[in-house]
């Protein structure tokens, strides 16, 4: 595949990331055994067991779902991107606990395969009181694990960025079959309506955050620029752009951020090479391009990033006319030098 596999690096942030992650689920996994314990001391360890680990990685999995949205919404939550799939990884180990024990005490106890029993055990799928959850339960583990082993940038670029994300994007049906897995049981084996309100109000949560998000990056897209004049299009005022940082801007379908650097405009694609991140929203640190996201870097003035890294994005015309930013929204070849707008000749 022409791709090395690189260990992970811990650096101080990942430790410190992943210390608070483990002390969250430690917590939580020990209050939820003894309240359970304190209101209801007939449950076996393997049911607290099943129950603290399949509440624990519901409530991962919608704190991972909900980061991307609010991310878009305020920068503030941008560190917990930074290293969301270690919070990932975490939310799958916790997930095959409970699947493992689950299947152990419902399925180990026969002359069965226990994976055969699984299935066999219930094949009542037209039946919406008596429908065999736990299959549901399985593949969305099996998506789940798909996601995990290749959450290293190894399985990136070797897959392509594109097919990459294509296939985790695969979380939100993983989330539907976890859903549907928790409600069906729900019904079979429950009668506090606790359980429904609080995934109801968990799912309804999730979708009103992507659209939020939806709804303010469309706003963004769907700007209209009037003036335009010999294949350049008039975007902002240079007031509007501070040092360092960049303005973003869809025009014809191109994702561009204008950076203000040093007394010059440069503009670059808006398109992180690395998993689709705004490089917009990030900031010029050591003289490059830093994506939010991930910390990916280029150079402002060719979308190249510094050796010994090869990842590269498309470049764009950029001029200014008084106090105004043109930018020709036809991309030249990624990697491709551009003289930047000088900032300093303007009267």
């Amino acid at each position: 595949m022409g791709q090395s596999y690189t260990a992970v690096g811990w650096n101080r942030q990942k430790k410190i990331y992943d210390w608070l992650l483990v002390s969250f689920c430690v917590t939580y996994l020990s209050v939820f055994v003894v309240v359970s314990s304190l209101f209801n001391g007939d449950f076996t360890a393997e049911t607290l067991l099943i129950r603290s680990t399949s509440t624990l990685a519901l409530l991962l999995l919608q704190i991972i779902l909900s980061i991307g949205p609010l991310c878009r919404i305020n920068k503030k939550f941008l560190p917990l991107l930074y290293n969301r799939r270690h919070l990932g990884v975490t939310m799958f180990s916790v997930a095959l606990v409970h699947g493992v024990f689950a299947i152990l005490q419902f399925h180990s106890l026969g002359n069965v395969n226990p994976m055969i029993s699984l299935f066999s055990s219930n094949t009542q799928y037209g039946s919406l009181t008596n429908f065999p959850f736990q299959a549901l339960g399985f593949f969305a583990l099996l998506i789940l694990w798909t996601m995990a082993s290749t959450s290293h940038d190894f399985w990136l670029k070797a897959l392509s960025p594109r097919i990459w994300k294509l296939l985790h994007m695969m979380v939100y049906f993983a989330y539907f079959l976890i859903i549907m897995h928790v409600m069906l049981g729900v019904i079979q084996f429950e009668t506090n309506p606790v359980f429904v309100v609080i995934l109801m109000i968990g799912a309804l949560s999730l979708i009103t955050l992507h659209v939020f998000a939806a709804l303010k990056e469309a706003k963004k897209d769907n700007v209209v620029f009037d003036l335009k004049k010999d294949g350049f299009v008039m975007v902002c005022n240079l007031n509007d752009i501070e040092e360092n940082r960049a303005k973003m801007f869809c025009v014809d379908k191109e994702r561009i951020a204008v950076f203000r650097m040093a007394g010059e405009l440069f503009a670059i694609s808006n398109v992180c090479k690395h998993q689709n991140g705004p490089l917009g929203e990030g900031k010029i640190i050591d003289g490059c391009v830093t994506c939010p996201w991930h910390g990916y870097q280029y150079f402002p003035h060719n979308g190249q990033s510094p050796p010994p890294f090869k990842e590269k994005v498309s470049t764009y015309q950029v001029k200014l006319e008084g106090n105004l930013v043109w930018v020709n929204p036809i991309p030249f070849p990624e990697g491709t030098g551009q003289k930047g707008a000088q900032i300093e000749k303007i009267s």
